[in-house]
């Protein structure tokens, strides 16, 4: 049987062909992929003459195409419909997969052709004539060598592959551990009763749930990928908003083969080994060092002038909810809880501004918001139309694929869209790319983006959460830039930009929501066909500061724990450098409350968005040390909004530009750049203070 992976599809835009891809396809792919990539860099450091731009930078962005092929199909299974056989190999090729990246990283024959060739860029040849993008590519290959350890002797060199294999696993099986323990902890309820507040799409969802675990008759609520779940906002039952709270942060936590406290703090401890043995004072400072902020000192400015408002403004809210409690029927002897701080706000909301978003959720039916909403605004901005494409086969029976195209009908890419949740589906949304455009290759592009809506029985409409909503316009967001993007090289493609700045252009999209024009269009009540009325809209933007004292805090403390983690330095001991306890089960806790005490986030009614235990993003999905980066790119996306608000907001003149000066260069140029380049000054933070109602700094 022909290997799928053993040659570009022939399907449009390059759409892997699921439909032929099985099991036994994937670790021969891997291992043929891992032997030409090999075979490809031993052919550049072969070459007898000196090394230049062509015969060793771009010979490195040719190499690895099949092993890039077979990745990316397999991770993005991995994460939206992972199985045994997914999770038996990803842990057996970790390991592998981290010596075959240190063999090309470390090896100091390719460090010195690439550094080599920056050299020539400044001394007059061939190289210093090299267009902007083409320098700029040097320029980002000999720093992540650098800082990979190239130029490390070979002793240090053998240290850091141990370290890199080992923290592959680790992290892997931090994952895994998490989807098991999450799937494990889905709340289970008997009595529909229990159920109160929530709609008939939500508790079909529930039972739909049940039924898949065997358990016809009952009810099932599945845990979100953060500490707060949607449903906390309505159910009235007080002990089952603890039972659901109570079981998201317990997860990771409570022993067992699924506990992740050791994890943790082995994946910590590798980490600050691995930055200084590179030089660096810490993880933090290692990982800071390549991106826009530069520094851990720069990110500590910015949360520490945000934390200090945000905690006063969420003790302000307590109070009030505190209040609304007792005027809703309490008791005096009520004390508000994490688990009831949804609930009490929605009635806070409602009494302050008359908005209740569970209200709401009859006018945001997935299918209008999607084609009516997130499409609609596109088009609007951009010219680009959306077509399904039911001819073309997903990675799953629940994708869908849609052929995007250019207002002159040409076309841009594809895009598939993975709504709802599964047991096989890791928690949260994201975007992922399948294949990335580039003009060297001549690659299209194809992006997904993943939610995880529960999904109701069928024949019933799927109501989004105003949260949801949101998530859908923020993850599309993503998925514009890697549409986007045109590039003539594999390492700028698409979203491939620093992480302190990839968030930017999808919270940007996110204004789009409640944009009048684009809420009229898509906010249809499911049963009536009424449009939302605009009083509804404006009530929400009445009380779009609402709140953010909690929604501030939480993210701040999530923040300011990974750079806590990650600041740990070599080698200190237990209460050293700020180093956590040894033992596992009382190291994590201690460490967690000692870091948020010490920024003032530790109220227990405002829980970290991410415990430790279950924080996906830092000890598993790539954002270690730099989960600060959504307010990092708040700071832009802040002042973009006030760009397009006071520049006509949704008008193809402003699509087109921020289309061609930030979403089209993909990483091309330094970001910052680009942003000025687009916006004709450097970003200020006082639009971002004001959307969330903080003081300004001081001074």
């Amino acid at each position: 049987m022909s290997n799928p992976f053993l040659a570009p599809s022939t399907l449009p835009y390059g759409l892997p062909d699921f439909a032929s891809i099985a099991d036994e396809h994937y670790r021969p792919a891997f291992e043929q992929g891992m032997a030409e990539h090999t075979a490809e860099i031993e052919a550049i450091l072969a070459v007898p003459d000196a090394a230049t731009f062509d015969n060793t930078i771009v010979a490195l962005e040719r190499a690895g195409q099949t092993l890039g092929r077979v990745a990316t199909v397999f991770y993005n299974r991995a994460s939206a419909d992972s199985s045994g056989f997914t999770d038996a190999l990803e842990e057996e090729l970790a390991p592998v997969l981290a010596a075959h990246a240190d063999a090309i990283r470390l090896d100091a024959r390719l460090y010195a052709r690439v550094r080599a060739v920056s050299e020539a860029m400044g001394a007059g040849g061939d190289e210093s004539r090299l267009d902007p993008e083409s320098r700029y590519l040097v320029e980002r290959h000999l720093a992540e060598l650098t800082q990979a350890g190239a130029g490390l002797d070979e002793t240090d060199k053998a240290t850091l592959r141990a370290y890199n294999q080992q923290l592959s696993s680790l992290t892997t099986r931090f994952e895994k551990n998490l989807l098991a323990d999450t799937n494990a902890l889905a709340v289970v309820v008997d009595d529909v009763a229990e159920l109160d507040g929530l709609d008939a799409g939500q508790i079909s969802a529930a039972a739909g749930a049940a039924r898949e675990r065997g358990l016809a008759g009952m009810f099932v609520i599945t845990l979100v990928l953060p500490t707060g779940h949607p449903y906390l906002a309505s159910l009235t039952h007080r002990d089952l908003r603890e039972r659901i709270m109570t079981a998201s942060r317990s997860r990771g936590c409570r022993g067992g083969e699924h506990d992740n406290r050791a994890l943790v703090l082995e994946i910590t401890r590798l980490r600050a080994q691995r930055a200084g043995l590179l030089g660096f004072e810490s993880h933090a400072a290692q990982v800071t060092s390549q991106q826009t902020a530069k520094t851990p000192e720069a990110v500590a400015t910015m949360l520490g002038m945000l934390a200090p408002p945000a905690a006063r403004n969420a003790r302000a809210e307590q109070a009030a909810l505190q209040r609304q409690a007792v005027l809703n029927g309490a008791g005096d002897d009520f004390e508000l809880e994490a688990w009831d701080w949804a609930f009490y706000s929605e009635k806070e909301r409602k009494a302050r501004y008359d908005v209740d978003t569970a209200e709401m959720r009859p006018y945001f039916e997935s299918e209008r918001v999607l084609h009516d909403g997130v499409f609609w605004a596109a088009t609007r901005l951009y010219g680009v139309t959306f077509t399904e494409r039911t001819d073309l086969v997903a990675y799953h029976p629940e994708a869908r694929v849609f052929e995007v195209r250019d207002e002159d009908g040409s076309g841009v890419g594809l895009y598939v869209l993975d709504l709802y949740t599964r047991d096989s589906k890791r928690g949260g949304a994201w975007m992922n790319s399948l294949i990335s455009q580039n003009a060297l290759l001549g690659h299209p592009v194809v992006v997904t983006n993943n939610l995880n809506v529960p999904k109701p029985a069928p024949g019933t409409p799927t109501l989004l959460t105003y949260s949801e909503v949101g998530t859908l316009f923020h993850e599309f967001g993503h998925a514009l830039h890697g549409l986007f993007a045109r590039v003539t090289y594999p390492k700028f493609a698409g979203t491939h930009v620093f992480r302190d700045f990839v968030e930017f252009p999808s919270q940007v999209n996110e204004m789009w929501m409640l944009w009048p024009e684009v809420l009229a269009n898509y906010a249809v009540h499911v049963e009536t066909g009424e449009r939302m009325p605009a009083a509804f809209a404006q009530k929400l933007q009445d009380s779009a500061s609402f709140n953010q004292g909690f929604e501030t805090s939480e993210y701040l403390a999530a923040a300011m724990l990974d750079q806590a983690w990650h600041s740990v330095r070599a080698g200190a001991g237990a209460g050293e450098g700020n180093a956590p306890a040894p033992d596992a089960a009382t190291g994590v806790a201690a460490f967690e409350a000692a870091a948020l005490a010490a920024v003032g986030l530790d109220n227990p009614a405002v829980p970290t968005r991410y415990a430790s235990t279950f924080f996906a993003h830092t000890f598993a999905g790539g954002y270690d040390a730099g989960y600060y980066s959504y307010i990092w790119s708040e700071v832009l996306d802040a002042d973009t909004v006030e760009w397009f608000t006071e520049n006509g907001g949704l008008t193809r003149e402003n699509g087109d530009r921020f289309r061609a000066r930030l979403l089209g260069v993909g990483g091309s140029k330094d970001p910052l750049e680009a942003y000025l380049d687009f916006r004709g000054r450097p970003a200020e933070i006082g639009s971002l203070l004001i959307r969330r109602g903080l003081d300004a700094p001081a001074g």
